[in-house]
């Protein structure tokens, strides 16, 4: 046999030239052998994925925010990629994956050697030799080499998915493979992996997708960018039948299955949901923030070491927005909003709130600081932008090589220094605190010294030509309207009038928090995130009257006052000396109807009248700001955010929705503050907690007095609350000018917290019926509650009562009690905090300076 065999490989064995090809070849055999054995040494100690890296390979995975009953509200992403596991995938899928692309899957360790001497042998013409695993490990690990004409390259990298792939067969079952795989996978138009894939083009999980849908997402796998289904159905469906061909050849499929499922058509339903859409986008856009702060500031590290990244670790975060509810409240814009933006524009119909100007206001912003505010606003337009880089930043570029000025992109420096040409000095008059420093200064007049300073000068000038041209030539253009489903409207507009027409969209802010948990229930920042991106909750505005309940229970938690105490509706002032209030000059505020009644008041009337003069009162017989803004503190106010001036008894304070209404739950919750928590935790992609919420709870004020303001706050809240059910109380707020409208609700179940306005303070009404909060926040409470009660699914007791403690109080609240005639109720108005006689003197600060 061996002889045989000698004579077969070598023939005569006397003839030596014969015999010496023949040892070299064998020779040759054996060095490529060898080569391949090193080099597969050498990769294997080269730059390869380690083991720890094969456990956790590093995928873009999108993290999931969810609703208080864990159902989904949106995704974090930067490939839109949902981990899901094996049992999560539809048998479907699994056929129809081995069936197309490795049918001996289960035969083989990551490397296909009959499938690679059938590709060798037939030149691949029968199918390639990849395996799923070496699929796996190509889109995982290896890169480079693909598609080079270096065949050196090509040889390596197919080695390297060998190696990589004989190590992720030793690491992971056949079965977390394929989940692996079918994970990674990038399916276009924004969905990676196949959760992504099944929801975007089908609407459904992977689980759920029938024969004809999963042969289809297996067919994207030879090429997505060509089997796309969105721009090449028919070659889709092609692909499809040669995946169903597969799958019935391997006995998944019947021939009169395979028959029916092919004239099936694709039934693809593409439906992504983008950042702008889906519920709470604003709450959305506030959380991503509020979660990188919390990964900051608690050091929350993956076990690389490296800090968690929102977009890209898989993390849970679970919210506590009701969904339900939180769909009520942004039903409820749409049912009070377009009513008032209807009021609000027939309103300035024969005027502009650009440029009115009021023969009543001292507090008015300025017609030339609103002009300039809107041409910074103008000026960071695409369009604006679009002819600047085109004219004027070729000049800004030649300048900043000899000077470096760092021009911004609204061009007020170059305002300025054409400015100072035209008025000497007036550059010098802008140094100061509250303008430039002088080192600025020096670099305007050195650019103005400069010789392409004229260049400068002229491009700037043909800029504002080119803009003047451009921003008044009526274009169409697509504009917010409240009057079409899609809140969108296409016109011919120019885009001045557009920017003036979207500057008047009235906003809303509001929150909604549970006040025995602090668990926030709803969230809507403005009325339409896809236009309007800035979120009114965590935005401060001025308060007004909506402060006042915080200085009654001050009070009433000091001295024990009764609501029924009585006060002469007169002057009050406060003079330098009085208290510990450190003024330089008296300080007399006046009612919203600028007269005073003289009559004898009672605290309740006072506060559901928004009496200035009793609030001064209480102010002056607490002596100093402190304990109110003590209680403030307590009630989760922080006292940074509050000046020491008698003038916050009006609510001459800034504040957001959010801390407002955290203040009030304090009311519904027996005087026990709880801090707003809308974040309760988050998880790693393993379902591992790495940060839990620790609300801060305490204690501010007594429970009598805060029983004794739930009791103020009922009665200033009766009317124009129909359909509202169970007990309510409330507090509306208005500004000077109108410029913000305020209600805060409270029930023993919810406290909801709304203001409404302009993003200017001059977007306003200019009378308080329309400008009252009682107008404007008012009636979204009233919508949002009623549809809350209507929800027989929500599961909130109406029958319940606000907490009263056992026993006397020791306050009286029946007023007929008192021996004196009281006056009868007035309508339920709001006064501004103070129209006129606010002074900024000393620590009396009146109302905050706004700037531009």
């Amino acid at each position: 046999m061996a002889r045989y065999i000698t004579n077969f490989l070598f023939g005569d064995i006397e003839n030596a030239r014969h015999r010496t090809i023949m040892i070299w070849l064998w020779r040759s055999v054996g060095i490529a052998l060898l080569l391949i054995i090193i080099l597969f040494v050498g990769l294997g100690f080269s730059n390869l994925p380690s083991v720890q890296e094969l456990e956790n390979p590093r995928n873009n995975e999108a993290s999931q925010v969810l609703f208080a009953d864990g159902t989904p509200m949106a995704r974090y992403a930067v490939d839109n990629r949902v981990m899901v596991r094996y049992k999560d995938l539809s048998p479907h899928l699994v056929h129809a994956l081995i069936a197309t692309e490795d049918k001996r899957y289960h035969k083989h360790s990551g490397i296909d050697f009959k499938g690679l001497g059938r590709a060798v042998f037939f030149m691949g013409k029968r199918g390639g030799a990849s395996t799923i695993t070496q699929q796996l490990a190509k889109l995982l690990f290896t890169e480079g080499g693909e598609g080079s004409k270096n065949i050196f390259q090509r040889i390596t990298q197919k080695f390297r998915e060998w190696i990589i792939a004989v190590r992720l067969e030793r690491r992971f079952t056949k079965n977390e493979i394929i989940a692996l795989y079918l994970n990674r996978y990038d399916f276009i138009n924004r969905s990676v992996g196949i959760r992504s894939a099944s929801e975007n083009y089908f609407g459904k999980m992977p689980d759920e997708l029938e024969v004809h849908e999963a042969a289809m997402l297996v067919g994207m796998l030879k090429n997505s960018s060509l089997y796309d289904p969105l721009d090449n159905p028919e070659g889709v469906t092609n692909r499809r039948e040669v995946v169903l061909k597969l799958m019935m050849d391997a006995g998944h499929l019947d021939r009169p299955a395979y028959d029916s499922i092919r004239q099936l058509p694709l039934g693809v339903n593409y439906n992504f949901q983008d950042h702008d859409d889906g519920p709470a986008p604003y709450f959305r856009a506030v959380l991503v923030d509020y979660a990188k702060k919390i990964i900051q500031e608690n050091d929350l590290r993956k076990p690389d070491g490296t800090l968690y990244d929102v977009y890209r670790d898989g993390l849970t975060l679970q919210t506590t927005i009701d969904a339900r509810m939180q769909a009520h409240a942004e039903a409820a814009v749409l049912e009070s909003m377009p009513r008032l933006q209807e009021q609000f524009f027939r309103h300035w119909r024969n005027e502009d709130p650009w440029t009115y100007e009021s023969p009543f206001s001292e507090t008015e912003t300025p017609v030339e600081s609103r002009q300039r505010a809107f041409t910074r606003e103008l000026r960071t337009t695409k369009r604006y932008q679009n002819l600047r880089r085109r004219i004027l930043l070729p000049a800004i570029q030649e300048v900043n090589q000899k000077h470096d000025l760092r021009f911004s992109n609204d061009d007020h420096e170059i305002d300025r220094m054409i400015r100072e040409e035209e008025e000497a000095g007036y550059i010098n008059r802008l140094i100061g605190p509250n303008g430039i420093s002088r080192d600025l200064a020096q670099k305007y007049k050195q650019v103005m010294r400069l010789d392409l300073y004229p260049r400068l000068k002229a491009a700037y000038l043909e800029l504002q030509d080119a803009v003047e041209a451009e921003f008044n030539e009526p274009t169409r253009m697509r504009i917010f309207t409240y009057e079409t489903e899609n809140m969108n409207v296409d016109t011919m507009m120019t885009p001045l009038d557009s920017l003036y027409y979207h500057s008047m969209i009235l906003q809303l802010g509001s929150m909604s928090v549970e006040p025995t948990t602090g668990q926030v229930r709803t969230w809507v920042g403005g009325v339409n995130f896809k236009w309007f991106k800035f979120d009114h909750v965590t935005t401060p505005r001025q308060v007004g009257s909506t402060f006042k309940p915080l200085l009654y229970a001050t009070t009433i938690d000091i001295r024990a006052y009764s609501p029924c105490h009585q006060v002469i509706d007169q002057p009050v002032t406060i003079a330098p000396g009085d208290g510990r209030f450190r003024l330089r000059e008296p300080w007399t505020p006046r009612n919203a109807s600028d007269d005073y009644s003289g009559e004898v008041l009672t605290l309740m009337q006072g506060l559901k009248q928004s009496k200035n003069t009793v609030s001064a009162y209480l102010m002056k017989e607490l002596g100093s700001t402190a304990p109110l803004r003590e209680v403030a503190h307590n009630m989760g106010i922080d006292q940074s955010y509050i000046p020491d001036a008698p003038s916050i008894a009006l609510g001459s304070v800034d504040l957001t929705v959010e801390q407002m209404t955290g203040a009030y739950s304090t009311f519904s919750n027996n005087g026990i503050f709880i801090e707003p928590t809308f974040l309760l935790s988050i998880k790693d992609r393993a379902g591992q907690v790495i940060y839990e919420a620790l609300p801060e709870e305490r204690k501010a004020l007594s429970p009598h007095a805060n029983y004794t303001m739930v009791h103020m706050l009922r009665n200033a809240s009766v009317g124009a609350l129909g359909g509202v059910k169970g007990p309510v109380g409330g507090k509306t707020g208005t500004t000077n000018d109108q410029t913000d409208g305020w209600y805060m609700g409270i029930t023993p179940k919810l406290v909801v917290g709304t203001w409404v306005g302009g993003d200017r303070r001059w977007i306003r009404f200019r009378s308080l019926t329309y400008g009252s909060g009682a107008n404007m926040a008012k009636p979204y409470f009233r919508s949002f509650m009623r549809r809350v009660h209507a929800d027989e699914e929500i599961d909130i007791d109406t029958s319940k009562d606000f907490f009263r403690p056992r026993g006397d109080l020791g306050i009286e609240l029946d007023c007929s009690l008192y021996e004196s005639q009281l006056n009868p109720d007035e309508d339920d108005i709001d006064a501004p905090v103070d129209s006129v006689s606010i002074q900024m003197n000393g620590n009396a600060f009146g109302s905050p300076n706004f700037q531009d």
